[in-house]
C-alpha cells in the first residue's frame, strides 16, 4: 500500500514538474551577459567605473561573435565558471525585490480587512499585488494567488 502511495505522489509530482527549458546558444550567451552585467554591477558601485567595465564586457562578448559550435559551447562553460567565480557575495537589488530595504514594507491590507461588510468604495482599487509591487495577472502566469517562492541567497522570486 505504502509502494502504491509514494508511485501515485512521484506521478504526481512528475506531471506538474517543469521541464528544463532547451536553450539554443544564443539565448545560453545573452543571459550570460546579463548576469555578468548584474555581476559586474554588484562590484563597481561608481557609476563611471561600471560604465568602462560594462565596454570591456562588451567586446570580450563581441569578440566571440559567430564562433563555431564546439567553440561556442566551450566558451559558454568557460563563460559560466567565470562568472560563478566572480559573484559577489552581497549582490546589489532593487529595493522593492526579495532582500530590498523596501520589499514588502508597505503592503497594501486586503479589501476584506477594510471593509468587512464588503461595501468597498467605487475608487477602491480591485488589484492584487504581488511582493513585488507588480500587478498580479493570471493570464502572464505571474499571480500572487498562492505562493510565492523567494530565494534570499539569490536575492529573487521564483
Amino acid at each position: 500500500m505504502a509502494a502504491n502511495l509514494n508511485d501515485a505522489f512521484r506521478s504526481a509530482a512528475n506531471q506538474i514538474r517543469q521541464r528544463p527549458v532547451n536553450l539554443t546558444s544564443n539565448q545560453e550567451v545573452c543571459r550570460l551577459y546579463r548576469h555578468s552585467m548584474k555581476t559586474l554591477l554588484a562590484w563597481c558601485v561608481d557609476r563611471d567605473i561600471f560604465l568602462d567595465e560594462a565596454a570591456l564586457l562588451r567586446e570580450r562578448f563581441d569578440a566571440e561573435r559567430g564562433a563555431s559550435s564546439s567553440a561556442v559551447s566551450r566558451l559558454l562553460k568557460e563563460g559560466k565558471e567565470e562568472l560563478f567565480k566572480n559573484t559577489h557575495p552581497d549582490p546589489y537589488c532593487v529595493p522593492f525585490m526579495p532582500g530590498g530595504s523596501l520589499f514588502m514594507r508597505n503592503p497594501p491590507p486586503p479589501l476584506e480587512v477594510c471593509f468587512p461588510d464588503g461595501n468597498y468604495p467605487a475608487d477602491a482599487p480591485t488589484v492584487t499585488f504581488n511582493p513585488d509591487m507588480s500587478v498580479s495577472k493570471v493570464e502572464t502566469g505571474k499571480s500572487a494567488v498562492g505562493t510565492v517562492l523567494v530565494d534570499f541567497t539569490k536575492k529573487n522570486m521564483e
